[in-house]
């Protein structure tokens, strides 16, 4: 099963994720946990590369087309080589992720995107995504107490409105996939849900 998490910045999706990957492990159950961008050597050097802030002059289509090639090494080294395997594959971002950012955030036209996330990924689908749903303003109360941010995590209000927009009409157009989590909701009680719905 390949279940994947997401959300904007602060949303508390790598917590759930981490979260259930150790409740799984508890349970002797095979799972490996994996985050984009990175998983591999190359993808984990091209990461360092988007969320450097020292490269504040990446085009938007740059960014996108380095998440892709990222995407692609874990999805053809790690992913689908442990789902043959019968592992439980837990991600911490995939291509909804590009979808949201690049696309409703960065105004990369969707039906490019869409094309370019379906190579990248090899056309390989998610059995079941949690999108934690959270508003821009709530983040900001989790982003101060960190006091640190990346590349992407200091652009503004406006471009974080976007995303999260785009991640609830990514999720409608994708009802049998997705599951939307209230990540207002505290971390125990989300945890529950997502535990029910996979019934694991």
């Amino acid at each position: 099963m390949f279940i994947t998490f997401e959300g904007i910045d602060f949303s508390g999706k790598s917590t759930q994720a981490k979260q259930l990957y150790n409740y799984l492990k508890r349970k002797k159950k095979k799972v490996i946990f994996v985050r984009e961008p990175g998983g591999t050597k190359l993808s984990e050097k091209i990461r360092e590369l988007l969320l450097d802030k020292k490269n504040d002059n990446m085009t938007n289509v740059s960014e996108f087309l380095l998440f892709s090639a990222s995407r692609n090494q874990l999805t053809n080294e790690i992913i689908i080589p442990y789902l043959k395997k019968k592992y439980i594959v837990i991600c911490d971002r995939y291509y909804d992720s590009s979808t949201a950012y690049q696309g409703y955030g960065g105004k990369i036209e969707l039906n490019s995107l869409s094309l370019v996330n379906k190579i990248a990924s090899s056309g390989l689908i998610p059995d079941r995504t949690f999108l934690l749903d959270i508003s821009y303003k709530d983040t900001l109360k989790r982003k101060t107490k960190t006091g640190t941010e990346d590349r992407i995590e200091k652009r503004k209000s406006d471009y974080y409105n976007k995303v999260a927009k785009g991640y609830l009409t990514i999720a409608k157009q994708n009802r049998k996939r997705f599951r939307i989590l209230d990540a207002m909701q505290p971390k125990e009680e989300i945890f529950i849900k997502i535990l029910k719905d996979l019934n694991i």
